[in-house]
């Protein structure tokens, strides 16, 4: 997912060249996708970036399928009107709904900013398949210690886990280091983590049939909340309330990171650091393409 308007970090951060040799942070994710299996990429995207995305695409291997979704606010069921005043798209489950024309399978989706390591994705292969033969989806997950900020608290939905299974996300607000410790805050209470809690960092694999689900998801957010200029469908809320439908069954897979993504200019020079770190120690080549 490409769409967002990235407004706290001040500039196209999807196009932001923040490897060793300018590689942007998303290819990190194709580069990890490719070797744990993963042929195809379908790229949700607005249409302001779409020139510049397709140019960059051209840079990819051969062997990779490439596809482009655009995301905008033309895409809505035909009851709905979108108001006059609304300017940015609907938020995760909208982009994903972008692509529905084009997936024909299980798939994975994640942020084009963020960045999670090699394991995730071979943890996300392995989903597709299971997605693929029993509809169960998955959501991968990090130690919460792993996604902090160094720049100020950050908000992760903490799971709970069931005997493998995702049972429910709780958004915990305003999480820091405090000492030794984590704290956050759920509806204003403060909430001690001890930072091996599981965080959902936006990283999903669904079967092809969640696609309807979601669509159903959007139409219910729309019904209810359609009329507010900045309201977003997201999808840790969509799955929690399929989840809590007894619709779908979400596996709980942890990967170890390390996370790292852009959300402030702030965060810039943590990645740039990280990649250079992980490209020395042979994670990655460089260049990245050979």
């Amino acid at each position: 997912m490409a769409a967002g308007l990235a407004s706290r970090y001040g500039s196209s951060k999807q196009l932001d060249g923040v490897g060793p040799r300018g590689e942007l942070l998303l290819e990190y994710s194709i580069f990890d996708a490719r070797r744990a299996g993963f042929t195809r990429v379908v790229f949700i995207i607005r249409r302001e970036i779409e020139p510049a995305m397709r140019e960059f695409a051209r840079r990819l291997p051969a062997d990779l399928t490439v596809d482009f979704a655009v995301q905008d606010l033309s895409q809505v069921p035909s009851w709905f009107a979108t108001p006059s005043t609304r300017t940015k798209p609907w938020g995760t489950v909208h982009a994903v709904l972008a692509a529905r024309g084009i997936l024909d399978g299980p798939f994975a989706v994640l942020n084009a900013d963020d960045f999670y390591g090699p394991d995730a994705f071979l943890r996300a292969r392995a989903a597709c398949d299971e997605a693929n033969a029993a509809g169960v989806a998955s959501a991968i997950l990090f130690p919460v210690s792993a996604t902090l900020s160094s720049h100020g608290s950050v908000i992760r939905g903490i799971c709970n886990v069931d005997d493998g299974y995702l049972v429910e996300l709780d958004e915990v607000r305003d999480i820091k280091r405090e000492g030794n410790a984590l704290r956050g805050h759920v509806n204003h209470v403060v909430r001690t983590l001890t930072g091996a809690e599981l965080a959902s960092m936006n990283f999903w694999v669904f079967p092809h049939a969640a696609l309807a689900l979601l669509a159903d998801e959007f139409e219910s957010f729309l019904k209810a909340y359609g009329d507010e200029e900045t309201s977003e469908s997201i999808l840790p809320e969509a799955v929690s309330d399929l989840m809590a439908a007894g619709k779908l069954r979400v596996r709980a897979l942890s990967a170890p990171g390390p996370w790292f993504g852009l959300t402030h200019q702030a965060d810039r020079e943590n990645v740039r650091a990280g990649l250079k770190q992980l490209t020395a120690d042979g994670v990655y080549p460089s260049p990245l393409w050979k």
